[in-house]
C-alpha cells in the first residue's frame, strides 16, 4: 500500500473524508470532482486509488498538489492474479473482455483487507466514509469502527426511484422482458421494460454482490447523488421520504472544473490536442456541430459504425466522432473512413478523435449545437450544464431509464429509437440506420425553422443556468454540501 501525500498544510481540518470509489472511469471521474469539492470547503480528504488509476488521473493530482488542496490518494494493490485477471486490469474500461466483469467484482471486494489497515492507522481518524454503491465492502469496517459512511450513487435519483420501485414491484419479475411495464408510485408516468431496466447487478452470477451491496446500503448513514435540487425536485424528495435518510444532491460535480486546463484534464488524458480540437470549433458557426461519443465501455459493432457515418455525413453539418482505438483499427471500417471520410469536403467539416477525448471542453464550446450519447449519467450532466440538447442512445445498466429522463421528464432530447440492449443483439445486426441518424439530428438541430426544437433548447440553457446557480454560494447544492459537512462533523462528536 502507498500513499501520495499532495498538500503541505497540516492535519488540522474539521473533518476527515476517506472516499472509495469503484474502479471504473464513469465512476472514479465524479467521485475526484467530488473530493476536490469536499477540500475546497477545508474538510480533509482520503481518496483511495490503485496503482494504474492513479497514474491515470495524474494531471489532476498535479493540479490538487498545486492548489494546495487538502486531499491525499492513497494507493492500495490491485489483487489482479487473485482474482484471474490479467496484469494492470484495475479499471473496468481495461478489461479485455466484458466476461471478466465478475471476477473484476471479486477482485474489488478483496480490497477490504487493506482498505481496513489503512483506516484502522490513518491519522487523524476518519470521521466518515463516502463509499460507491458498488463498494460493499467497506460496510463491516465502518461499522466496527463506529465510522459513519454514506454512499454515493452515480446516477440520478429518478432512475434510483425507478430502479427500487420496479424491483420491489411483483409483477416487474414476472412479465416479458420486452413488455412494457408502467414504474409504480412514480410522479409521472414512465414505461420500461425489463430488458431495458437490468437494475446494475443483472443475472443469477451477479446475485451475490446484488445482495451485499442493497445491504451496504440500507445501512449506510444516508446517500449523495451527483444531481442538483432544481434538475429533479420532486424525484429528489421522492427518494428522500422512501429511504427515511438524508440525501445530499450536491452536484454537478464537473461544474468544479471551471477553466479550459481543469476541463481538459477530467478523466484520463485526452488522445489529442485540446487547443487544436477548439481551434477546430473556432471555425465553425455557434450550434452547428453535431458531437458523437458513446462513453468508455461500449464498443461498436463494424457495421453499426458505418450506419452512424452515413448519418453523420447525410446531415450535412459539421461533426466530432470519437471512436475506440480497437474500432478505429478495424481493417474494414478504415477502408470504409478512407473512401468517406477522407475527402476534401468531408475532412473539413469532421473531426475524428480516436481514444479519450475532452469532452467537457468540447461540450462547452458555443459550436456544439447537439451531443449524440449513450447515456451515461456524467455525460448527460456535461451536456446539461452546457446547455446541450441530446439525441438518445441508450445502451445497456441505467441507460434506458436515463433516456427516459431526458426525453420525457426534462425535454432536453430526441430519442434515436433504441429498444434492446446491445448485449441482445445478433453479432451483426444494427439497432439504428444511417436515415434514423440523419432524422435525428435534423429533429434536433433545426431549431431556426421548428418550433419545438426552439423549445426544447430554450429548456436546455434553463437547465445550465439552473445548474450552475446550484453549485454557487448559496445555491442548492452549495447549501446541501454545507449540511453534509455539519452532519458529519455532528456525527464525529457523538462518537
Amino acid at each position: 500500500m502507498g500513499e501520495l501525500t499532495v498538500f503541505n498544510g497540516s492535519n488540522d481540518h474539521k473533518c476527515h473524508f476517506v472516499l472509495v470509489p469503484l474502479m471504473a472511469q464513469g465512476h472514479m471521474i465524479p467521485m475526484v470532482d467530488m473530493a476536490q469539492i469536499i477540500a475546497a470547503r477545508g474538510a480533509l480528504v482520503s481518496f483511495v486509488t490503485t496503482p494504474v488509476n492513479a497514474a491515470r488521473i495524474r494531471p489532476i493530482i498535479d493540479r490538487v498538489k498545486s492548489h494546495g488542496l487538502p486531499i491525499r490518494f492513497v494507493e492500495l494493490t490491485f489483487p489482479c492474479a487473485e482474482s484471474g485477471l490479467p496484469e494492470g486490469c484495475e479499471n473496468v474500461d481495461l478489461l479485455p473482455s466484458m466476461d471478466l466483469t465478475r471476477p473484476f467484482f471479486d477482485a474489488v471486494s478483496l480490497l477490504r483487507g487493506p482498505f481496513e489497515s489503512f483506516v484502522r492507522d490513518v491519522e487523524p481518524v476518519p470521521s466518515c466514509m463516502i463509499v460507491d454503491y458498488c463498494s460493499s465492502f467497506t460496510a463491516g469496517i465502518a461499522q466496527e469502527m463506529d465510522i459513519p459512511r454514506i454512499i454515493f450513487h452515480g446516477p440520478s435519483c429518478f432512475y434510483i426511484l425507478c430502479f427500487q420501485n420496479l424491483w420491489e414491484h411483483k409483477e416487474y419479475h414476472e412479465v416479458d422482458e420486452f413488455e412494457p411495464i408502467v414504474i409504480p408510485d412514480m410522479a409521472q408516468q414512465v414505461k420500461i421494460s425489463r430488458a431495458q431496466a437490468p437494475g446494475w447487478f443483472p443475472g443469477p452470477d451477479w446475485k451475490e454482490v446484488r445482495d451485499k451491496a442493497m445491504e451496504a446500503e440500507v445501512s449506510a448513514q444516508g446517500v449523495i447523488v451527483n444531481t442538483f435540487h432544481e434538475l429533479e425536485p420532486e424525484f429528489v424528495e421522492c427518494y428522500r421520504k422512501k429511504i427515511k435518510k438524508p440525501v445530499w444532491p450536491i452536484g454537478p460535480f464537473s461544474l468544479y472544473n471551471k477553466d479550459f486546463t481543469s476541463k481538459a484534464s477530467r478523466g484520463k488524458k485526452s488522445s489529442v490536442d485540446e487547443r487544436q480540437v477548439s481551434s477546430w470549433l473556432d471555425s465553425k458557426e455557434t450550434r452547428s456541430v453535431v458531437f458523437v461519443n458513446f462513453g468508455s465501455l461500449v464498443r461498436t459493432k463494424v457495421c453499426q459504425l458505418i450506419e452512424i457515418g452515413r448519418g453523420l455525413l447525410a446531415s450535412n453539418r459539421p461533426f466530432i466522432w470519437v471512436l475506440k482505438e480497437e474500432e478505429e483499427c478495424c481493417p474494414e471500417f478504415r477502408q470504409w473512413m478512407s473512401e468517406e471520410l477522407e475527402g476534401m469536403e468531408a475532412g473539413e467539416r469532421s473531426l475524428v478523435i480516436t481514444g479519450w477525448a475532452p469532452q467537457a471542453v468540447i461540450l462547452s464550446h458555443p459550436s456544439v449545437g447537439g451531443f449524440v450519447t449513450h447515456c451515461g449519467w456524467n455525460s448527460i450532466l456535461e451536456a446539461v450544464c452546457a446547455g446541450v440538447p441530446m439525441i438518445t442512445w441508450p445502451h445497456f445498466a441505467d441507460q434506458f431509464l436515463n433516456e427516459k429522463l431526458v426525453v420525457e421528464v426534462l425535454k432536453v432530447g430526441v430519442d434515436i429509437g433504441v429498444r434492446i440492449p446491445v448485449y441482445m443483439m445478433k453479432e451483426n445486426e444494427v439497432s439504428v440506420k444511417g436515415e434514423a441518424v440523419e432524422k435525428a439530428i435534423s429533429r434536433l438541430m433545426d431549431d431556426e425553422t421548428d418550433e419545438e426544437s426552439k423549445e426544447r433548447r430554450g429548456r436546455a440553457a434553463k437547465l445550465a443556468q439552473n445548474a450552475w446557480k446550484a453549485m454557487e454560494e448559496g445555491g442548492s447544492s452549495y447549501e446541501n454540501l454545507t449540511r453534509l459537512i455539519e452532519y458529519v462533523s455532528e456525527s464525529s462528536k457523538l462518537a
